[in-house]
């Protein structure tokens, strides 16, 4: 009953909003105050959203603060309209993920016309995760991590920007875009090795690089080896570091035992992520290959 009343309320305020938005554009209320009606509609499309968020019909929600969106636009407020855009994509991404996607692009246009690139970077952030999790359409979901990490640099947000294109190289190890990820790898790691608190972390991303130029070419990845050890000397001692030079050695014996060993012996003390599985077992395959 709780739910079924609540439903019945919104759909009153929703067609209360209806009636104001077509007495605005009457003539005498072209003379006489026709935006405050829109105003008003504004406000009761936003009440009748949230009440179907409470009911979670997320559709019904969605609609109602897109209708209020469309409005604020009539009435020029930018700002309004791009929250409740992206308060209709909120609702939207439980219950159809492209029309989610659809109400984030509007507000995306709204706030880089507005000059907020943070806030658009953001919303095309989460545009990628429903392409990621939803609707599994990766190449998208890299152009929109592609897009918000520009966005980011151009606002001098660089740790936001690395974030997002950390993601990119990932996804394009996989999908075998090796150049892409390698050059991602690179310069993330490079700004990572001159800042005191991230440095740390460059041992990692030199070692995703190795193995990203291992899949290409083993030459190729003794050669970048020695170029992370001549760039970053911290590089020489981490256990990343001589993990790539056993499994070359590996290789170049063509010895299948001591390449498991090696990967298991650093998988007992630091855990392999599903992405260094990947990258291992594909290296793993090329020597099978050359055995065979």
């Amino acid at each position: 009953m709780e739910h079924s009343g609540k439903e019945k309320e919104a759909l009153q305020l929703i067609a209360e909003a209806e009636k104001k938005v077509k007495s605005s554009q009457s003539f005498f209320s072209g003379l006489f105050g026709g935006s405050s009606k829109l105003e008003e509609a504004c406000e009761l499309y936003a009440r009748a959203a949230n009440m179907f968020k409470m009911v979670k019909n997320w559709s019904a929600a969605g609609n109602a603060f897109c209708q209020a969106a469309k409005l604020h636009l009539q009435l020029q407020s930018k700002h309004d309209a791009a929250t409740s855009f992206v308060d209709a994509g909120n609702a939207f991404k439980k219950a159809d993920p492209q029309e989610a996607i659809n109400c984030l692009n509007r507000a995306i246009e709204i706030y880089t016309d507005m000059g907020r690139f943070t806030i658009a970077a953001k919303h095309h952030i989460s545009i990628a995760e429903i392409f990621e999790t939803e609707l599994v359409d990766i190449d998208k979901a890299i152009a929109h991590y592609e897009q918000a990490a520009d966005y980011y640099k151009g606002e001098e947000s660089n740790s936001s920007a690395n974030k997002c294109l950390l993601k990119v190289a990932t996804y394009a190890a996989q999908l075998e875009q090796y150049q892409k990820a390698i050059e991602i790898y690179e310069q993330v790691g490079t700004s990572a090795m001159d800042n005191t608190l991230l440095k740390y972390s460059a041992k990692d991303y030199f070692f995703r690089a190795a193995l990203c130029h291992f899949c290409v070419d083993m030459l190729n990845a003794k050669l970048a080896v020695q170029k992370y050890e001549d760039l970053f000397p911290a590089f020489s001692d981490s256990r990343e570091c001589k993990l790539v030079k056993k499994l070359l050695d590996a290789h170049e014996e063509q010895n299948i035992d001591s390449y498991t060993d090696a990967v298991k012996e650093y998988d007992s003390i630091s855990r392999l992520d599903q992405w260094l599985t990947t990258m291992l077992l594909r290296i793993k395959k090329t020597i099978e290959g050359d055995l065979r």
